[in-house]
């Protein structure tokens, strides 16, 4: 989708209207975008990052226009205080949570004999125990809140990128080098068969579906975005 069609796409339908959403890592990229639908289709959106608090700020201005609440909250996922912090300030604020979205990373990349501790366990912290901390965190708050069906068919629901939505090569800011030029596009393009690098609104889209009750029978799946890359034969060789 090109900046142009993106923006002509039809509006995103308010499917999570009454629902409280808190995404990770949504100040940039996919998460921004993320954060930006839900609040599109109606959902008080809690805006994490860790770095960037004006870029977190403007998100919080977008999401606002749609008439629903957001803020922004400063926490470190991997930090077991600071993400009990953050979802008791949900609470507080918001009165609980519906949808978390797993969305926080981070890239260390090393040759593997090169690839330090300190470097592993960046990663990892963040990665895998980031989004083990607060899908606990958001569970605990399931349990205790319970089902709301004039809200919700499920008691909640969470979303992990690259797990629950596994994105194929999206226009972020993380992979500027693979679509900046005319060069690095055409390259890329020869890997994916739909012909056009993905964008981050259509990780967007995805997510306020797989949040709403239109998927409610949608349980441990993942959903790749990525206009067939992985389909493609030669995506393995490098086109």
């Amino acid at each position: 989708m090109t900046a142009a069609a993106s923006k002509s796409a039809a509006p995103i339908p308010r499917l999570l209207t009454g629902q409280k959403a808190l995404v990770t890592g949504a100040n940039s990229g996919i998460g921004q975008a993320v954060a930006i639908a839900l609040g599109q289709a109606g959902a008080d959106v809690v805006v994490n990052y860790v770095a960037g608090e004006g870029r977190a700020q403007e998100v919080v201005r977008a999401i606002a226009q749609h008439g629903v609440k957001a803020y922004a909250h400063l926490a470190d996922v991997s930090d077991e205080t600071q993400v009990r912090d953050m979802f008791s300030t949900m609470v507080q604020r918001l009165g609980t949570i519906d949808i978390l979205v797993n969305n926080a990373g981070l890239q260390r990349d090393a040759a593997f004999e090169e690839m330090t501790l300190k470097q592993w366990n960046a990663v990892i912290s963040v990665n895998l125990t980031g989004q083990f901390l607060c899908a606990r965190a958001a569970i605990i708050e399931f349990l205790r809140r319970g089902v709301r069906p004039e809200v919700s068919s499920s008691a909640g629901k969470i979303i992990c990128m690259s797990s629950g939505i596994a994105p194929g090569a999206i226009r972020t800011p993380i992979n500027t080098a693979a679509w900046d030029t005319k060069a690095a596009y055409d390259a890329l393009m020869r890997l994916v068969p739909y012909r056009r690098i993905g964008e981050p609104d259509d990780i967007g889209r995805a997510a306020v579906w797989l949040a709403s009750d239109q998927a409610d029978y949608v349980v441990g799946a993942t959903l790749f975005l990525d206009g067939g890359m992985t389909l493609f034969p030669g995506f393995a060789t490098g086109g």
